[in-house]
């Protein structure tokens, strides 16, 4: 594949990325970095690597966060770019839902009250009284 169909490719799945393809010595190799920017302010990075061993060919995906030194979070690897795409999606929406999951159940201890006893968001209070006084300073 050529780097301007690879491009393509790249482009018609995730437009939303600035897409940089890098030049290979290797045969059957092709490898690109797509970045989503706001600003001056990089929010997203992908690298998208696509190797072509004896007519089997497979795409490797991995994703950084914020800034450009961010470390690289998660890799996956898939048959076709849009399955390695779709397979890096579903492993942030499982770390996603279960950290939300942690959130809902320390949110809920704090609602309760404690034995019995009214109120159960001094939590809450003193965090709020804290930033309010901080505002003010």
């Amino acid at each position: 594949m050529s780097a301007s169909e690879f491009r393509a490719e790249l482009e018609k799945l995730m437009p939303g990325y600035q897409w940089t393809v890098h030049r290979s010595t290797f045969p059957g190799f092709v490898q690109a970095t797509g970045s989503q920017s706001s600003g001056s302010n990089r929010l997203s990075t992908l690298n998208v690597q696509r190797r072509d061993a004896e007519g089997k060919v497979s795409y490797e995906v991995r994703s950084a966060g914020y800034g450009l030194k961010a470390k690289w979070l998660h890799t996956t690897e898939g048959p076709t770019l849009a399955r390695a795409l779709r397979k890096l999606q579903d492993h942030y929406e499982a770390v996603a839902a279960t950290y939300r999951s942690h959130a809902q159940a320390l949110q809920k201890g704090r609602q309760t009250a404690p034995h019995g006893l009214e109120g159960g968001n001094e939590c809450d209070s003193a965090v709020d009284s804290a930033e309010a006084q901080a505002v003010q300073a």
